[in-house]
This record gives C-alpha cells, structure tokens and sequence, in this order.
C-alpha cells in the first residue's frame, strides 16, 4: 500500500510540475509581430520591422521567402539588417507581392510564436491616390490585424502619433530685422509661422480667451481697442495669420456628426481645424469672408508667398470596424462657400505613404490669400502620422516616429517585465515639393533616433540636415547617443555624424549655414560645433562643456549664437552619486568664431530654482530688434529661500543689448509678485515694437513703453 501511495504521489507531482510549467510557457510564449507598409516605392525598397529577433541565416535557409499575388517564388535581394530584427528588400520591381515568414526564422522560436506569417504590399513607382473604399478599408484591415495579434502595439499606437538663394538662407531667423515693427521670430526667412500676436504696424491683433482683440496702436500713449472678434462658442482660437488685408484666425473646435440612423446613439463629435478669413480693410470693422475647417488637430502652419499651408493629424476609429459594416475612415472638411454641411474627402484625394503603417492621416491643405473668399482651398490626405514639420519656400518635411516594442534583450534589467516602454527606434521623413496650391509627394527616408523639434532639421543648397537622439538617457545597459544625418534631395542619405554624447540627449539645435551646433545634457552642457559644408563628410570641429543647458539657440551673426535656457548644479547625495538640480534661466552668449574652440564668452543667470520663460519652450516669444541689439522675453522669477522652498517673485518681461561684445540687461518690465504663483491672466505672451514703441501683450491687458527711456506710457486692460 505504501508503494502505491508512494507512486501516485510522484504522479501528482509531475503532473503538478507539467501543469505548472504549462502554465509558465502559456504566460511566457509571446507573440511576434511584424510591423511593415502596404506600399513601396520601387527606387526605395520596402522594409518590414520584427518584434523580435530573427537568426542571422534565415535568408539562406529559406525561412523568409517572397512570391506573387500568385504565390509564384520572385528571386529578389533580402537583407536582416545588424539590429537582426529589419528585413529589407533594396531594390524591387513594381508589382504585388507576398512576404511568407516561417516559424524557424525566430529566435528563441520555442518560446514564442508568429502573429502572421504572410505580409502582403504592392510597389510603385511613385505614390498614387486611391480608387475604392475597399483599397482604404484593406489597409486598415491589415492595421487592425496587427494591433490585435500584438496589445502592446496597438495600446501605443493607436492614437500616439512636424537650391535657389533664398532656400539657402533657411538658417536666417526672420525676426523683423530691419524694418519698422516686430515680425515673428520665424526659423526660415521669407516663411512666416502663425503666432498668438500679428501686427501691420498700426493695429495689434491678439487672441484673449475665445476672441481675438484688435487693438488700435496708432496712438501709443492711448491705446484703445479698435473691434472684437468673438468666435463660435465652440471655437477655441489657437494661431493668427496676417496677409495684407486679411487676418486669419486659426482654431480647434469639435463638430457633431450622425450615424445614418440619426440616433443619439450614433452621434459622436470630431475634433476640427478651423480657419477663419477676416477682411480687416477696415481693422476697426472686420468682416467673415470665409470659413474652412479639416478634421483632426493641427500640426503646423506655414505662410509663404502669399500661399498659406497647414496641416492637421487624424486618428481615425478603426476599431469601429469590428462593429459596424459600414464605416466612414476618411476625414471630414468643411468650407462655407460650399454650403453648411461637412463633407468627406474624396478617394481620390487620399494616399498611403511609403515605409509606414502609422494608421493616422496628415491632412495637407493650400489655399492662395490673394482672395480668401474665392480661391479653392486644396486638401489632400496622407495616411502616414507627422510630428514634427518643416517648411521652406519650395518644400514641405513632415516627420513621424516609428514606434517598436522593446524585448527582452531592449529592457533595462531594473524593469520589471510586465512593464512595456516604448522606444522611438527610427524617424521617417516624408518630402514634399511645393508649386503653389499642390502639395506633391517627392520621396521619403527613414534615419535612427527621435528629433526634439523643427529646429532639428534644417534644408541648406539642396541638402537635408537632421539631428536625432537614439534610445534613452537613463538606461544604462544601452545609454542614449546623438546622430547628424545629411540627406540629398531624392532623400538618400549623403553622410552623417553618428554616436556623440553617449548618455546624454539632444536640449537644441541650430543650423547656420554650412555649420551645425548641437546641445546635449545630462549633467554638463557640451556645445558641438559640427562642419557639414561637405555633405559627405561632416564633421564635429569643436566641443564646449560648461555648465546648464540651452533650449533654445538664435544666431548673432556668423561668429556667435545666443543661448536660452537653464542654469543647473549638482547636489549631493547621500546614496553617494551627485543628482543635477535646475536652477534659474540662463543667457549665455557663444564665440564660435574658432570652431575648433568654441567659447561662452558670457553670461546671465536670471532667478532661481522654478524661474522659466515661454522663450524655453517656444522660440515665437523672443522679441528681436536687430538694429538696436535688442533681445526679451517674458519670464515669471522665482527665488531660493532656506531649506527646499523656492519663493515667487514677480512676472513680466526682460530686455537685454547682446552683441559680441557681452550681454547687458536694458530694461525690467517686471511686476511684483502678489500672491505664491504666477498669474496666468496678466501674464506677458508676446513683446513687440512699433517704432519708437514698445508693447507688451497679456491675455487681459497690453501695455506700450517708449523704446528709448522703456518709461510706460499707457495700459488697457479688456
């Protein structure tokens, strides 16, 4: 009996341990995901990303082969790119085609398995619009497909994602120099960027809340506003435009949309882009000549040559495709000469990017201002996301972060493993030509790391520039390194300067000419000055380590540059490793004249801990009187007082003189504090001058000061 007993208690116990390694592999096996676009061009190959590592000899062995629509076999060239999780297919003919993928190609096989293994794209020769709702309803089928086999793809991407003379001097900020009054702090000169204050010189236009105050500036020392524009109660003013005698209000506002059945049930609001056109003829009486609205939120506008473009991003509701037959996935436009009622985008009128299955649209609109309330307006859908974008007179660069999940061997080993970071492995980069109204598709690329912002790429004699920070700064295993790409004009890449400041990231960059400078930080602010005036060999010149960081970075000449940023010590610790601690804004003035020996030849520390300024996050705050050497920006001042606690001290705007020669501060328009924080509503948005006047812009007062004594000479508050 005891035998007996004893034998089945071994087979409850190995049955148990099968159970529970069962169970182990059920919670262990993970799926692998391939992320690739339905559609290519035939000069740029087509990639498809892995979630996971593939063995360096799949190719070879037959574990990844390409057929047909038919399935029929198609001898092409296959890559596994060093990161062994791309595959890439060069150079392919125009065509449709199949990428069949066996279990055995993965790594680690036994412990994981295929979401799909088919991936089916056709290739181009260059992109073209869509003919059938069942072409758009593919690709999304297919995005679908995907976020399902994979939740940690889908739970990130599903809603998460910017040669002739003049383009040459696209490093030139357009501040305004030289003439009258302010301009936008623009980063191209001859392309101005929409700001929350416009001015012609006479009158001041500024959005306050849901309205847009036109102030009467012609008489400084008696100020007073000239009209109000208040817009739809569902209207949220964001951006202004001004162009000859129009002034364009830009805006977010959400719009009611029905199902077919016209039930409560099926109504559902969609975030729009709204534009305004006003003729302000007479600023004192504006008149509505238009309105135009795109579906989605805005991503950027530019105005050039009297042409004014903006883009938004949509995120359509794929996932009401499981639940519905007929589901509308394009985006919805409006346009009151057209009458009342939003309308859908046409087919034809939609294309799918090369290299990207983002899911989300970049709506590109164009309509000439010469006369705003009769001139077409042309809008065409991309689905490929943008981020970040940049703009010169002859072209458009819209940016998107590709998104990968980080296995095992990616995950720092402090993490735990149920956590899920996503990592930016790679930036695409879409090119497009400008001519007038049409937007045209002209090529893409794709380059490693994530960019910090417009000011990160740059177009210089037919060239595009590129700064990219890769991976993370605090992860140790595999730390944080920074890239310069240079790219032609069919968007190969020409040459790059790869892997500086490992452990550290990108703060800002600025291109000036055929000179590049780049700040990166973690607990020292290396300044690098980079040569790119051969793009097929760049390279670093010099480096400046001082302490701080710069955010922001405007040129003074060719010799210097300013920098905006942040003063920073470190402060010990008694785990033993020091931890940097921000402290007040800094000026600080660099001598790039020696490129091989950059200096900061001064500086300004401005408050303490907790002191910022818009101009740290938005470079449209600098005010810049070029003939004067004048520099300003707003700024709320905070102190340090004993122990941990910081202390307000007062808001309102500081006027610098910056020449090569030092940094010197003019004026102090400050205001006492008179409570513990800030206050937003008095707060100084923008400065600028008109003539011999200076005028400050809140939300609910502006105030104009004599530019030579900066003595007040009037305040209206509305």
């Amino acid at each position: 009996m005891d035998e007996i007993m004893k034998k089945r208690s071994l087979w409850l116990l190995a049955a148990a341990i099968i159970a529970a390694i069962g169970i182990g592999f059920a919670f262990m096996i993970d799926k692998v995901s391939i992320s690739a676009s339905t559609v290519a061009l035939a000069e740029q190959g087509w990639r498809a990303n892995f979630s996971s590592a593939l063995h360096s000899d799949a190719i070879e062995k037959g574990y990844l082969y390409l057929t047909d629509a038919d399935e029929e076999p198609v001898n092409v060239e296959m890559t596994l790119l060093e990161n062994g999780k791309t595959l890439e297919i060069p150079q392919i003919s125009t065509g449709n085609y199949i990428l069949h993928i066996k279990k055995s190609a993965i790594k680690g096989k036994f412990l994981k398995s295929l979401s799909n293994d088919q991936v089916a794209f056709s290739v181009q020769e260059k992109i073209t619009a869509l003919s059938t709702e069942e072409e758009l309803k593919d690709y999304f089928r297919q995005l679908l497909e995907l976020q399902k086999n994979t939740e940690r793809y889908g739970a990130f991407g599903e809603g998460s994602g910017m040669e002739t003379s003049e383009s040459a001097s696209s490093d030139t900020a357009g501040s305004g120099e030289g003439g009258s009054h302010s301009s936008t702090n623009n980063q191209v000169e001859g392309v101005d960027e929409a700001d929350l204050v416009k001015t012609d010189g006479s009158y001041i236009y500024s959005i306050s809340e849901s309205r847009v105050i036109i102030m009467d500036a012609r008489y400084p020392d008696d100020l007073s506003v000239g009209a109000e524009i208040v817009l739809e109660p569902e209207m949220y003013p964001q951006q202004l435009f001004l162009s000859d005698n129009t002034l364009v209000v830009m805006g977010s506002e959400y719009n009611l949309i029905h199902g077919e059945s016209e039930s409560e049930d099926e109504m559902q609001h969609i975030s729009m882009t709204s534009l305004f056109f006003y003729d302000i003829s007479d600023p004192a009486s504006p008149r509505l000549l238009r309105k135009i609205g795109t579906e989605g939120n805005l991503n950027g506008a530019r105005l050039t040559n009297g042409i004014l473009y903006y883009v938004t991003n949509v995120y359509p509701n794929i996932w009401m495709m499981e639940e519905q037959e007929d589901v509308e996935l394009r985006p919805r436009t409006y346009d009151s000469k057209d009458g009342e009622e939003l309308s859908v985008l046409p087919f034809d009128r939609i294309s799918i990017l090369p290299g990207t299955m983002e899911g989300s649209y970049s709506i590109v609109s164009a309509i000439d201002l010469a006369d705003p309330q009769e001139n077409e307006l042309s809008t065409d859908g991309f689905l490929g996301g943008s981020e970040q974008l940049y703009m010169t007179k002859e072209s458009l660069y819209l940016t998107a972060a590709a998104y990968v999940p980080l296995d095992e061997q990616g995950t720092d080993s402090n993490l735990s493993m149920d956590i899920w970071i996503p990592q930016i492995a790679n930036t695409e980069i879409f090119k497009f030509a400008l001519d007038g109204t049409t937007v045209e598709f002209v090529a893409s690329s794709e380059v490693k790391g994530s960019l910090l912002n417009q000011f990160s790429m740059d177009e210089y004699n037919g060239y595009f520039r590129i700064a990219t920070t890769e991976g993370f700064a605090w992860d140790e295993a595999a730390p944080s390194k920074n890239h310069l790409f240079i790219l032609d004009g069919g968007m190969e890449q020409v040459g790059s300067v790869e892997d500086l400041a490992k452990g550290e990231r990108i703060y800002s960059a600025r291109f000036m000419g055929d000179k590049a400078y780049m700040v990166t930080f973690k607990e020292t602010d290396p300044l690098f000055v980079i040569d790119v005036s051969a793009p097929s060999a760049p390279e670093v010149l010099g480096e400046l380590k001082i302490p701080g960081f710069s955010n922001y970075l405007h040129p003074l000449g060719e010799d210097h540059l300013i920098g905006f940023g942040s003063d920073t010590h470190l402060l010990p610790s008694k785990e033993g490793e020091a931890r940097v601690v921000t402290g007040g804004m800094k000026i600080s003035l660099f001598d790039v004249s020696d490129f091989e020996n950059p200096l900061e030849k001064d500086t300004e520390i401005i408050g303490g801990q907790g002191t910022s300024s818009a101009l740290q996050y938005d470079h449209k705050a600098l005010f810049t009187h070029s003939e004067r050497n004048l520099y300003g920006f707003p700024i709320n001042i905070y102190r340090e007082t004993k122990g941990d606690f910081i202390e307000f001290e007062g808001q309102g705007a500081l006027i610098y003189t910056i020449t090569p020669q030092g940094i010197e501060q003019t004026a102090n328009l400050l205001k006492e504090g008179t409570g513990q924080y800030e206050d937003w509503n008095s707060m100084i948005q923008r400065i600028i001058y008109i003539d011999e006047t200076i005028y400050t812009i809140a939300n609910s007062e502006i105030r104009s000061y004599d530019l030579n004594t900066f003595e007040i000479k009037d305040t209206i508050e509305y």
